[in-house]
């Protein structure tokens, strides 16, 4: 007998629709597009700093955390999304603000949740400023809730990364994500259910990443030598494939070899159990990237002092406005 082959559509999410959402929102206000939003902290544009905000979730993660009763990291998360997000176009992250709806406030639970939204807020160098805690009775089901959060944060204009500088031959690195990060839960629940759930949750539950301190600690060392962050890509839903493009100029192509790093053992397993194709893998998870920065090739001996940890993993070619992975 044949084994069902998994996707995210089947799971729940069509990417092309949201897609397609996002390209009616951008014709109807146009400055939204990138990971976050820039607007002139003196009105008329003619200041030197720019106010960046984003917002973002943390997804059906949250019905892992649910399914094993575990709220101490699902904060990180919350946090991560966004505070990475906001360090793409080079902002310093400033505040963060949270949104906290359940059907019925449980405190144990509740003071677990902001625990790791403090913890988030550690790693991401901004200070928790508010939120809103809404209880709303008949919302949400027994035991569940959901969780949004606001970052906002600050950047010369003159140190904006917006990827207009990437030319052909500028070199492509990757900073390892600590596993599926927040992205693909929805077809990633499909795949472990029961005791295989109870035997992966912890690894299922790892927080994603944050990556201001290694964005901040590359931005000063650029700056002292006088060169600059050509890109940043906050790898979240849609993978590389997805993302990438996101701050690439028209006219060039990003080449990824897949060869160039190790993915976790937890993505071949989630491609195994749940029959899903390459490709599918590739639009829907991070792979074990969880931010890639675009630099010039005389840039890189100092990137990687800064960052050991960056790998080389592909360059930008002329070509269409896309992603290959060879």
């Amino acid at each position: 007998m044949a084994r069902t082959i998994l996707t995210y559509r089947k799971s729940g999410v069509d990417i092309d629709l949201a897609d397609k959402l996002v390209d009616h929102i951008q014709k109807k206000a146009p400055a939204i597009g990138g990971f976050a939003g820039l607007f002139p902290l003196d009105l008329d544009g003619s200041g030197p700093w720019n106010l960046v905000a984003c917002t973002d979730g943390v997804g059906t993660k949250l019905k892992l955390a649910f399914a094993l009763d575990r709220h101490d990291t699902i904060g990180i998360d919350l946090v991560a999304m966004s505070v990475n997000d906001l360090v793409t176009c080079g902002a310093k992250p400033l505040i963060f603000l949270d949104y906290y709806a359940t059907g019925k406030l449980a405190l144990k639970r509740s003071k677990r949740i902001i625990a790791g939204i403090m913890e988030g807020c550690r790693q991401g160098r901004c200070v928790l400023l508010g939120g809103e805690t809404a209880e709303m009775p008949g919302m949400y089901p027994e035991g569940e809730y959901d969780l949004a959060g606001f970052a906002v944060g600050i950047v010369k204009r003159s140190e904006v990364i917006d990827g207009s500088k990437i030319f052909p031959g500028d070199l492509i690195l990757g900073l390892p994500s600590s596993g599926l990060h927040s992205n693909g839960y929805s077809l990633v629940r499909r795949v472990f259910k029961g005791k295989d759930l109870d035997k992966w949750g912890k690894a299922l539950l790892t927080p994603t990443r944050i990556y201001v301190d290694d964005v901040r600690n590359l931005q000063a060392a650029f700056l002292a030598e006088q060169k600059i962050i050509l890109g940043l890509s906050h790898i979240t839903g849609g993978g590389l494939v997805e993302n990438v493009p996101r701050v690439l100029p028209r006219g060039r192509k990003a080449v990824f070899r897949k060869d160039a790093w190790k993915r976790p053992p937890l993505f071949a397993e989630v491609q195994r159990r749940g029959n899903v194709p390459e490709s599918e893998m590739w639009r829907t998870f991070n792979m074990g990237i969880g931010m890639v920065i675009v630099i010039r090739p005389d840039s890189l001996e100092l990137a990687k002092k800064v960052l050991p940890e960056a790998r080389v993993i592909g360059e930008v070619v002329v070509g269409k406005h896309e992603v290959e992975v060879v």
